[in-house]
């Protein structure tokens, strides 16, 4: 039996979930020292709650999560409208290098399945439904070849094991990055610009409060820049779909973004342009957090009760591995620098689990450290467009295995 949690509901239950998280995040040193992002603290603590809920009365809590998408290509779009073009040069050879170093990885996390499938005398095929297809693919890759793989190999369970490896990937990527670029950043004495604008969400002072304030008028401003982006992007997204390429919508909303915020500023000089400020901050901030407050909270983890140890130990050799791919291979190849570390903690979200799980990830540390504008540009074209396009072939290839 399912409890339906109306739209309205569910994103007025995810802003509680949100400040819920923030109390958490202050409230325990671990969470606030290793900068866990206060909607992945609210998000756990409540999907934790449901499931419980679910352990007493045999109920699930299901939540219509229609909302959530245009949050999503909500933040997407100030992304896009805080680029410059400059930064876009600069990060030409950064965005090279972590796109080779993703397919690397996508294959390496392919091999651990494979291993694991081996161990545990499962089909080889369901290698990728504990690989790139539920980890670095997440839960729409593992629901499309679930079906697929089962036809293939006759196991009945392929879809619930990839659910199972997407959801608890999720999990784990919004648990990891932080730590790991607390660690890179105190180990090699890294420090992040002070003086640079903010991307997403605003510096704290001591007490939690920000440092200054943003009024109704430069929230508007920012907020009709951001639905003109979804506008175009939308139509741009039509086209391309037309043509027979899949593209999440947020992809063509950022580039219609980024485009905007170069052009228009020159186009229109009397236009008081909301890049770099601390307005567009705040909206990217706010649906980032409801948007992974939702995802998490929505989370139904009792799909995870039945997996015993062969898909719990295989995940826990894709954290190991993950973990040390980032620390000796990505930061030192990308750069070694501050940039490279906030890249770490977002690689650690979008390798096993979500872009946007990878970009609170980062929001989380530079909220902390101070701004990596680069990083916001670059990961997103990455994880959210040219993985999903190669993630394809490499599933095939090893499904045919």
């Amino acid at each position: 039996m399912e409890i339906i949690v109306p739209a309205f509901v569910a994103v007025t239950l995810g802003m509680i979930v949100f400040f819920l998280g923030a109390f958490l995040t202050r409230s325990v040193a671990f969470l606030r020292d290793y900068n866990i992002p206060e909607p992945v603290s609210g998000g756990i603590a409540v999907a934790l709650m449901t499931w419980g809920f679910f352990q007493l009365t045999g109920q699930q809590i299901v939540f219509d999560l229609s909302v959530r998408d245009y949050l999503l290509v909500l933040f997407f779009s100030t992304i896009g409208l805080n680029a410059r073009i400059t930064d876009l040069f600069k990060g030409g050879r950064l965005l090279l290098m972590l796109l080779v170093l993703t397919l690397g990885f996508m294959l390496l996390q392919n091999l651990v399945g494979l291993l694991g499938a081996l161990l545990f005398d499962l089909p080889l095929p369901i290698a990728v439904l504990l690989g790139s297809a539920a980890l670095i693919g997440g839960h729409g890759t593992a629901i499309a070849w679930g079906p697929q793989i089962e036809e293939v190999t006759g196991f009945a369970a392929a879809d619930e094991v990839g659910i199972a490896a997407a959801t608890l990937g999720l999990v784990l990527a919004a648990v990891i990055g932080g730590p790991i670029a607390k660690r890179l950043i105190d180990r090699n004495k890294l420090e992040g610009p002070r003086d640079a604008p903010p991307i997403v969400g605003l510096e704290f002072e001591e007490h939690g409060e920000p440092a200054d304030v943003v009024n109704h008028i430069s929230l508007m401003r920012a907020t009709l820049a951001a639905h003109v982006a979804i506008f175009f992007g939308f139509i741009a997204h039509q086209i391309v779909m037309e043509m027979g390429v899949q593209l999440p919508l947020f992809v063509p909303c950022l580039l219609v973004g980024i485009v905007m915020s170069n052009t228009f500023p020159y186009i229109f000089p009397y236009i008081t342009w909301p890049s770099g400020s601390r307005a567009l901050a705040t909206i990217s901030d706010y649906s980032l957090s409801i948007f992974l407050a939702m995802s998490l909270m929505s989370m139904q983890l009792w799909t995870l009760s039945d997996l015993g140890g062969p898909i719990l130990t295989v995940l826990a050799m894709q954290v190991v591995m993950t973990v040390c791919f980032i620390a000796f291979v990505v930061f030192r190849l990308v750069g070694r620098n501050y940039t490279a570390a906030v890249l770490s903690a977002g690689f650690a979200g979008f390798a096993l689990g979500a872009t946007p799980t990878a970009i609170a990830n980062m929001s989380s540390v530079t909220k902390r450290y101070g701004a990596a504008p680069l990083a916001f540009i670059v990961l997103p074209l990455v994880s959210a467009f040219f993985v999903d396009l190669a993630n394809a072939f490499v599933i095939r290839f090893f499904v045919g295995l």
